[in-house]
């Protein structure tokens, strides 16, 4: 790891003693003395990483005795371990990170005394880069699928009843490449048995929608954006973030009772910064690089790179047909979808103020902040490009890619992955297949955005060097 992260020794003790302190200390600690607004952030870190707003998905039992089902040498070598190494080997094949205070459990799970884990939002924007967890970064190593179909396996050997999980994986793909999940159609499935006040409402089952991954946006963008998802449909607020608790045992008035706490997660959201590079930049290279930006990047973008008063984010719609990235997350929400959401108690507190009018059926993806691109890796909402050398350079993207576990590519910025012209001809198990993004995949086309096709290579090389500076 010490060959990734910076040589410089200050430097590198800095950056991780800084992140171990985010992490660790408690934020009623880090609140005491301040104002009712950051009172109101600590109390929000807090709900995240102790409440359980959903049903639990497994019990330390069965996360204990994942190892078993796991294919050779691998799980011989589980077997042989301590129960301490065992675990860790656990979180490392699903992507977890383990928790700072108790390294037997996960930042991305809540964990109580009875030792039942339930999901948090973390399980998808509690990432890492080189193995360093970066608060609101979102999780490219996430293996949900896997993780779900593993604990399936292990229920029924011990002859424990399947949860909300374990069912709906049965009927809708949770994600077909670890770091990305079927987000988009979980929200839709979950609406679709609710009327506007969330009340339950007895419907068929929808079988005809249009399955795709996505990758989670960073969510140190949230303070910038006025509206939420690629195409920008949807108002930001509180309650917005709550809509993925619509499980059967969340009625009105839970959701209700916990609107206090989610005005306190989304205070936690408004407060986050993005993380600063912590190599070395060539200054003089990366002032060359800004020139190229405000040319060609800004009118889309933004002054990105700052969260002061003088940065200027537009939050434009780039047409699909402009930005020609993969349409499939476009296509699959209907006018009827957008507008179910944009009515029901989700946005109700918000939608009149910010205004839904003509956004039921945008025309194309919402250019995102680019603070600390640098760590957001991999790119496009689907996730498909893995570094930003290759978003620079549209013909060389990878047909088919494979991250090492926590690499950092600091030449390319971004995953360091191994690029295939197609998928191994060996037979693959389903968990060794989601490590491979297959572009060739419907909704998972690295193509499009070859704006950066019009820079010459110097103009592109000095870009490179100024993006790792936002």
């Amino acid at each position: 790891m010490d060959e990734i992260w910076p040589a410089r020794t200050g430097l590198r003790v800095a950056v991780w003693v800084a992140m171990a302190w985010f992490l660790a200390t408690p934020w009623e600690a880090k609140a005491q003395g301040t104002d009712t607004e950051s009172i109101r952030v600590a109390r929000g870190w807090n709900r995240l990483t102790t409440r359980e707003y959903l049903p639990a998905d497994f019990d330390q039992e069965i996360f204990d005795a994942l190892w078993t089902t796991w294919p050779e040498p691998l799980r011989s070598r589980a077997e042989q371990a301590s129960i301490e190494s065992r675990r860790r080997m656990a979180m490392d094949r699903y992507g977890l990170i383990p928790h700072p205070d108790d390294p037997s459990r996960s930042l991305q799970y809540v964990v109580g005394k009875d030792g039942r884990w339930t999901m948090s939002c973390l399980a998808c924007h509690q990432g890492q880069v080189a193995g360093r967890p970066i608060p609101g970064l979102p999780n490219s190593n996430y293996a949900i699928e896997t993780l779900t179909e593993e604990v399936r396996l292990v229920k029924v050997r011990q002859r424990k009843p399947f949860g909300h999980m374990d069912m709906g994986s049965l009927l809708l793909p949770l994600g077909t490449t670890n770091g990305t999940t079927n987000a988009v159609m979980f929200g839709v499935a979950l609406m679709r048995h609710r009327d506007k006040d969330l009340t339950v409402v007895a419907r068929p089952l929808k079988f005809d929608l249009i399955h795709h991954d996505m990758d989670s946006p960073a969510w140190w963008h949230y303070a910038k954006r006025s509206h939420l998802y690629a195409d920008g449909f949807a108002p930001k607020g509180h309650r917005m973030l709550m809509q993925f608790l619509l499980v059967k045992e969340n009625g009105p008035k839970e959701f209700l009772a916990w609107e206090d706490e989610f005005r306190d997660i989304e205070a936690w959201l408004q407060s986050l910064k993005p993380p600063e590079w912590p190599w070395a930049v060539d200054t003089a290279l990366a002032e060359k690089g800004r020139a190229v930006f405000a040319t060609h990047c800004g009118s889309c973008h933004g002054s990105a790179g700052s969260h002061s008063a003088k940065a200027v984010y537009p939050e434009k719609i780039v047409p699909i047909d402009e930005v020609g990235t993969d349409r499939v997350r476009f296509d699959s929400l209907t006018a009827r979808d957008r507008r179910n959401l944009n009515v029901s108690w989700f946005a109700q507190s918000v939608a009149t103020r910010d205004g839904t009018k003509g956004r039921e059926s945008p025309v194309g993806y919402v250019a995102p902040p680019l603070d600390g691109i640098w760590a957001s890796g991999p790119y496009f909402h689907n996730g498909s490009v893995p570094t930003l050398w290759h978003v620079l350079h549209s013909a060389s993207r990878p047909a088919v890619w494979h991250r090492t576990h926590t690499g950092y590519d600091r030449d390319r910025v971004g995953l360091e992955v191994i690029s295939l012209e197609s998928m191994p001809v060996q037979r693959l198990t389903s968990a060794e297949r989601r490590t491979y993004f297959d572009t060739s995949k419907p909704g998972k086309s690295a193509a499009g955005h070859d704006f950066p096709d019009a820079l010459n290579e110097e103009e592109k090389t000095s870009l490179l060097e100024y993006l790792k500076t936002l």
